[in-house]
């Protein structure tokens, strides 16, 4: 079965979401993201993905107080983005209760940090973010192209002992048309044996059973459930 991984976004300690990575176009759903995260662990969810969107603009982590809370205060396994790009905000992120952490620039713009990180913390606690326009590597908050293949890019930090992959379409994420799932499923194709974690344009329960179907380990979801699209009775009837 496939594992749902709710998403929370983090911008002044509030619960946001953008669409495509626009602040401009910025929606606040909650100013209690532990509210929130407490409604998924009810739910039964175990895993949620929490971003600074914050840290992600100001390139170093932000909002570890909104991580703490919800780490101590839930059972959630917890893995933490946005801005990580020292040994410091890695350090504060899991003394903050961080069970995993996801770098995507930092894996692209220094690769050596991000195979120290690996080397120190284990592949296991180590998500390498990949994510893409038109099949091609973006960084910094998704306002800038590498012009690398999100294949290529794969395939070599997996090379490298990379496992787990969240892996987002930029050009769907917060847009509810739908997830990419042929682009998953190609990856999938090329790099066998990976965690692979869509995001981006789920909007219904229905895209979930497709990416299911179509052999996906996990998806993360944010905006189809503040929109009230997926439901937590759905997701306690999917995982039951």
């Amino acid at each position: 079965m496939i594992e749902i991984i709710p998403a929370i976004d983090i911008i002044d300690g509030k619960c946001v979401r953008l669409s495509q990575g626009d602040y401009g176009q910025k929606i606040i759903y909650n100013e209690n993201p532990l509210e929130v995260a407490k409604m998924f662990e009810d739910a039964g969810l175990k895993r949620l993905h929490l971003v600074d969107l914050d840290g992600a603009r100001a390139h170093h982590i932000v909002n570890q107080s909104v991580l703490q809370r919800i780490a101590t205060q839930t059972g959630l396994i917890v893995d933490f983005g946005g801005g990580l790009k020292s040994d410091e905000d890695l350090k504060i992120a899991f003394e903050s209760g961080a069970s995993m952490v996801t770098g995507g620039s930092i894996a692209v713009k220094s690769p050596e940090t991000f195979m120290k990180w690996i080397g120190k913390y284990g592949a296991e606690k180590i998500i390498l973010g990949a994510d893409a326009m038109h099949e091609m590597i973006a960084v910094t908050g998704w306002l800038e192209s590498t012009g690398t293949s999100i294949f290529s890019f794969i395939k070599d930090w997996h090379s490298k002992g990379i496992t787990k992959i969240i892996s987002t379409d930029i050009s769907r994420d917060g847009m509810l048309q739908g997830a990419a799932t042929d682009l998953y499923k190609r990856i999938l194709l090329s790099v066998p044996g990976t965690y692979l974690i869509a995001s981006g344009g789920v909007s219904s329960m229905a895209d979930i059973y497709e990416l299911q179907d179509a052999g996906i380990p996990a998806v993360i979801t944010g905006k189809a459930i503040y929109e009230g699209r997926i439901t937590m009775d759905e997701i306690r009837e999917f995982i039951r």
